[in-house]
């Protein structure tokens, strides 16, 4: 039976995530997709339509992917017994 890697598809949910709000970033620079921005701003503290603010958001990205991928590999390989 096929099985997760737990931490490494931690990993590529967090880069996956973490690219994403970093474009979402950048765009939001531009004015595009200042509403998503704001919200997601709420959770990621630091996070703002700034060079600063998208690094942390970046990072805020990675970390709350990997906990999530994590959690998610997890309950999957315990599920697929």
């Amino acid at each position: 039976m096929n099985k997760f890697k737990v931490s490494s598809f931690g990993c590529a949910l967090g880069i996956t995530w973490s690219l994403y709000v970093i474009f979402l970033g950048i765009t939001s620079i531009f004015g595009w997709g200042m509403s998503f921005v704001d919200a997601i701003s709420s959770l990621y503290v630091g996070y703002s339509a700034s060079i600063v603010g998208i690094i942390i958001g970046g990072i805020w990205a990675f970390v709350d992917g990997y906990i999530g991928g994590v959690i998610f590999a997890w309950v999957y390989n315990k599920l697929a017994k």
